[in-house]
């Protein structure tokens, strides 16, 4: 099938042009972006899956038989083109956050909706076996009722980012590390638990030193629908794990998840659960599970490519989408609430988003 990826300049480009190049039922990729001076001098559309690269996006989208478009530019930049995406009839897998703020994802939902095409936010986590085996349990009350979640996000110091990278800046980023990297914690506190964030009380501080006008610290107390509480906090903030924006040993991540009866813990990215659960025939209630991944160079390695197949099969009518633009909604009317908690010192109402049932893994 072919595919296109619009814009090559975000840190994301690169390896999710590699993702389609490890993917064997990608046969042709489209490369677009703005700037017509990198793309006549992009080493990316020397890639062997490559078969156009143009400034001219009208040229891009009219390229026959296109099975979508992945949407990858400034934040400040990807409303309007999702929007032209959509209005070419072409299904939609855009980079999170999706667009600047809550309203703008609003509208281009609502496009997708009046056009007909599939439209999706990139949380890949999703399709993770860790969260996929921890939903089940969750839905299935393995832990008793949900009391209580916990989650940290932390990775290298700005300094080692670029501070002069547009996603430090507010006007063309919409917001700091709750947009870039927070969203997916946030997202999987949602979709794990089948719960909805109604209420936040949130501090959120620049503490890097370095010149930027975005949060690079955050820390949120959560309230959910259900009545469980939450915890979550992110942060630029280590010092010896490397740089760059595609480095695996740069983050040190946990998610848990209490019940009346036990808990389930992510304690890393690694594909390992810490399970504490009354037990079930031949297991122990204290116990781990571990998963064993395919190795890929891919976006968020076999599971990223995993979340793009089953976003394919939706553009086929053959599943759900593995996340939706309501998704991309609610995560950032929870960091909007965070940032006007912040500025106000009080706790603020989430703005509520219908309900979408969240759909099941596929193949």
């Amino acid at each position: 099938m072919r595919v296109a990826l619009l814009g090559l300049s975000h840190p994301h480009s690169d390896i999710l042009l590699t993702t389609f190049g490890n993917m064997p039922e990608i046969t042709s990729v489209v490369l677009w972006d703005a700037d017509a001076l990198l793309v006549a001098n992009t080493k990316l559309a020397q890639r062997p899956k490559v078969t156009l690269a143009t400034a001219n996006l009208d040229q891009a989208l009219s390229q026959p038989d296109l099975q979508f478009a992945l949407v990858c530019v400034r934040h400040d930049q990807a409303d309007a083109v999702a929007l032209r995406v959509i209005a070419a009839g072409i299904h939609l897998l855009s980079e999170k956050p999706v667009a600047l703020t809550s309203t703008d994802i609003l509208s281009i939902q609502e496009a997708a909706a009046r056009r007909g095409v599939v439209a999706s936010v990139l949380y890949g986590r999703r399709a993770h076996p860790c969260m996929v085996v921890a939903r089940k349990m969750l839905r299935e009350g393995a832990i008793g009722k949900l009391t209580s979640l916990e989650t940290r996000f932390l990775t290298t110091q700005v300094r080692f980012r670029n501070p002069k990278h547009w996603l430090f800046h507010r006007e063309h980023s919409g917001g700091g590390i709750l947009l870039w990297l927070g969203c997916h914690c946030l997202d999987l506190l949602h979709h794990v638990t089948n719960d909805e964030i109604t209420e936040v009380s949130g501090f959120l501080a620049t503490q890097s030193g370095e010149s930027i006008n975005v949060e690079d610290t955050a820390t949120l107390a959560l309230r959910f629908r259900s009545g469980a509480l939450g915890t979550f906090h992110a942060s630029y903030s280590l010092a010896f794990s490397g740089q760059g924006y595609v480095n695996t040993k740069g983050y040190d991540s946990y998610l848990g998840f209490n019940g009346r009866d036990g808990r389930i813990v992510w304690p890393s990215l690694d594909p390992l659960l810490q399970i504490e659960a009354p037990p079930q025939p031949g297991q122990a209630a204290i116990r781990q599970q571990t998963f064993t991944l395919p190795e890929s160079k891919s976006y968020g390695g076999a599971p990223g490519e995993v979340f793009i197949r089953w976003f394919i099969a939706a553009t086929q009518g053959r599943a759900a989408p593995p996340a939706t633009l309501a998704d991309a909604l609610r995560t950032a009317r929870v960091i909007e609430a965070a940032e006007l908690s912040s500025q106000t010192g009080r706790a603020v109402k989430v703005v509520p988003t219908p309900s979408v049932p969240a759909p099941e893994l596929v193949g």
